[in-house]
């Protein structure tokens, strides 16, 4: 298939489904909606395979940079949570507070440029053949679109790509590797090292997450506001968009004073003027400033037991569930 660098049109067909998210109050904004792409069961096979192999390729000869949690096997949300939980605590060991900057890429695989994407993979070491193959795979692609009953005729989909496609996670890791060459990013990263101030940036598929160590919240919001300029303009120059009303910024520390840091003002480079609260959720995580989990622990074994008496609900002899079921759904 990939010697002809042809993949059959069938297999390049797909339906979107468009989905209201649930608890909205009015849904007069297409980001209110969730699109489900679905697929033909032949071509997830095959999309399945590509996937499994390109991602051993990448990964066994080191392509993906370690700061890149998403999108990857034996990389989840747990593991994210573990490695931002590890650098806060030794921050602490060090006397430093952490701060993080957590920001979003708006439309994200609907923005991935598929020509760069192919010089990616040139650049990654893959054959001349396999990059057109990808090119091919991803440009001609038809799409009809069904939502509330109405389905529309088979439309061009030659831009982006479908968040439910089993290539998605590691092609759009790749896309966001150049991003740790950069040099605007290197010579950041150089020039907090020559004033203590160490910093890192955490990446799942569309969340990113700036980390920042230092004594003092204010030297962090400065350093924090510098980094998230050079990163939004880097964003930029490969077609992506930072959603500056998803901005967080959350300051951990094991201070037992008033806690009361001053706010990141990101309002000269298009964002907001961000204020810290007293709890952070991320990544299904609950964080509080001093690592205690107690609003975690509280709020997942609260949502336990109420699917634990719901249960009891599906028990009834003459139209409930039958133990096999009970037992597979517990």
């Amino acid at each position: 298939m990939h010697q002809s660098r042809l993949l059959a049109i069938s297999l390049q067909k797909s339906t979107m489904v468009v989905i209201p998210k649930p608890n909205k109050i009015s849904y007069n904004n297409p980001k209110l909606f969730r699109p489900i792409v679905l697929l033909n069961t032949v071509s997830k096979l095959i999309e399945k395979v590509i996937s499994n192999r390109l991602q051993f390729h990448v990964t066994s000869n080191s392509f993906i940079h370690l700061s890149q949690l998403g999108g990857l096997k034996f990389k989840s949300m747990t593991n994210a949570g573990v490695v931002l939980i590890h650098i806060i605590r030794l921050g602490w060991v060090k006397n430093l507070s952490t701060s993080t900057l957590v920001f979003h890429i708006t439309q994200f695989f609907p923005s991935l440029n598929h020509y760069f994407l192919t010089l990616i993979l040139r650049k990654v070491g893959f054959d001349f053949h396999i990059a057109n193959f990808f090119l091919n795979y991803l440009i001609g692609r038809k799409m009809n679109y069904f939502w509330n009953g109405f389905t529309s005729p088979s439309l061009d989909v030659n831009v982006g790509m479908g968040q439910g496609l089993a290539l998605s996670p590691i092609l759009s890791a790749l896309y966001l590797l150049p991003l740790y060459l950069s040099p605007f990013l290197y010579i950041l990263e150089k020039y907090l090292k020559i004033l203590k101030i160490p910093i890192s940036i955490l990446l799942f598929v569309d969340d990113s997450l700036l980390l920042l160590q230092s004594k003092s919240f204010s030297i962090s919001n400065s350093c924090l506001f510098c980094s998230y300029n050079v990163v939004t303009t880097l964003f930029l120059k490969f077609r992506l968009i930072v959603e500056h009303s998803k901005t967080e910024v959350f300051h951990f520390t094991r201070s037992q004073g008033i806690f009361n840091p001053p706010p990141l003002d990101l309002s000269p480079i298009g964002g907001l003027i961000l204020c810290p609260k007293e709890l952070w959720k991320y990544l299904g995580f609950i964080f509080d400033r001093k690592l205690t989990f107690h609003q975690h622990i509280d709020f997942y074994s609260n949502k336990a037991m109420s699917m634990v008496k719901y249960m009891k609900i599906l028990d009834n002899l003459n139209y409930g569930l039958i133990p096999n079921q009970k037992h597979l759904l517990y």
